[in-house]
């Protein structure tokens, strides 16, 4: 148990704001020297809502979910030493140059991308795009995104965050792209560790939109002054740099003691891989389809996109 124990008698507790493609939660975790205790404090489903044809992210009722479970740890008297986000990868907001949103976020699973892909693809060869962000093809990589965004709505566009980035800049207003999701946008150079400017100026995307990368482990901000009344917490609270795709995240809590090891993230989606020093980008793994997503410590996820449990949640 965490909640309703003084923390000056306790190891210091972490807050954890995990969302995925279906559900999410905010979890508190007392990390000592020896021992890891984590309890889930609030639990609340992701649900996206069609509008006009479009298929949308509730991301408002996203961060309000996320407020109230900070809350629980507020009205609990437990004061989070850092709050770290994770989210699914590729989706993405659009701030002006007043920082704010300019649409609610278009869900991966929503058309507009049909055939996208191909288009982009007569343009850059697949083999130079692997080549650089070493990334498995998919239709909904944030790439095709963006080729299928409104021009309009790009010509307004001051700015991306990616969805955790996105979280993470309205508790904080500190704006930036973590890297373990930036590197599934099919716009990270994972050789060089840096947007690729070149990929992003043959596909038509602004260099303008594409935040400063920051390292997982490093601070974002405190808490700004609407967030800590938002949830009742210290306004000096630190927002953290966590593994902010959920995989990330999930793969470095893998309890393997060696190095030569496999995993098997199961969610929404299933990943299949394994962790590397160096991404592989050769012709036979380009066209097996195999990714390169950053992991925490600067390490290589090297895996494949299988199906997972969203097939179960929709028979249900």
């Amino acid at each position: 148990m965490i909640l309703g124990v003084p923390v000056t008698t306790h190891p210091p507790v972490f807050a954890a704001v995990d969302i995925g493609a279906s559900s999410g939660r905010v979890i508190a975790g007392r990390v000592g020297p020896n021992s890891l205790a984590i309890e889930e404090v609030h639990r609340f489903p992701n649900r996206p809502v069609r509008v006009r044809g479009t298929l949308h992210w509730d991301i408002l009722g996203l961060y309000g979910e996320a407020l109230e479970g900070l809350r629980t740890l507020a009205r609990a008297s437990v004061a989070p030493t850092s709050i770290g986000i994770d989210t699914w990868a590729v989706d993405y907001g659009l701030l002006d140059a007043r920082g704010d949103l300019i649409a609610n976020p278009v869900h991966y699973r929503d058309g507009r991308t049909d055939g996208v892909m191909d288009r982009v693809l007569a343009d850059v060869p697949a083999r130079d795009i692997y080549g650089v962000t070493g990334l498995q093809f998919l239709t909904f990589n944030t790439l095709y995104q963006l080729a299928a965004e409104h021009r309009g709505r790009l010509e307004g566009a001051a700015q991306l965050l990616l969805i955790p980035d996105l979280l993470a800049y309205w508790l904080t207003g500190c704006a930036g792209a973590e890297r373990t999701n930036a590197s599934t946008t099919q716009l990270y150079d994972v050789r060089t560790g840096t947007w690729s400017m070149q990929l992003a100026a043959q596909a038509g995307v602004p260099a303008r939109l594409l935040p400063p990368l920051r390292d997982p482990g490093s601070v974002i901000g405190p808490l700004t002054a609407d967030a800590a009344e938002g949830t009742g917490l210290d306004p000096a609270t630190p927002v953290v740099a966590v593994g902010s795709h959920d995989t990330a995240s999930a793969v470095v809590g893998v309890p393997a003691r060696g190095r030569d090891f496999a995993y098997i993230s199961c969610g929404t989606w299933s990943l299949v891989g394994v962790e590397l020093d160096k991404p592989v980008l050769t012709e036979e793994s380009r066209a097996a389809n195999f990714t390169n997503e950053v992991g925490v410590d600067g390490t290589i996820r090297y895996l494949r996109n299988v199906m997972g449990l969203w097939i179960l949640q929709e028979c249900l």
